[in-house]
């Protein structure tokens, strides 16, 4: 079992590390933020990692939310070209 545990933290953890820098898309909205004027903190990716690591799944439904959401406004700017 505690197999299992480390398993989905490890993946949580990789996931929080590889989406850092598309955080805006698991946010409440999908406008990209302004980023602070100095480089980001470290506080600020360990934060997000931790977070990642344990909500993991609902991240990725809201990231494939955020997405099907962006094709769609995409899709309707298109169609409303001339």
């Amino acid at each position: 079992m505690n197999l299992y545990i480390y398993l989905f933290l490890a993946i949580g953890a990789v996931f929080g590390l590889f989406s850092y820098p598309q955080r805006h898309l698991f946010s409440e909205g999908l406008n990209k933020v302004e980023p602070p004027q100095g480089a980001p903190s470290l506080s600020s990716r360990v934060l997000w990692v931790m977070v990642c690591t344990f909500l993991w799944p609902l991240m990725v439904l809201t990231g494939l939310n955020s997405a099907w959401i962006l094709a769609k406004r995409k899709r309707q700017v298109e169609i409303d070209k001339p």
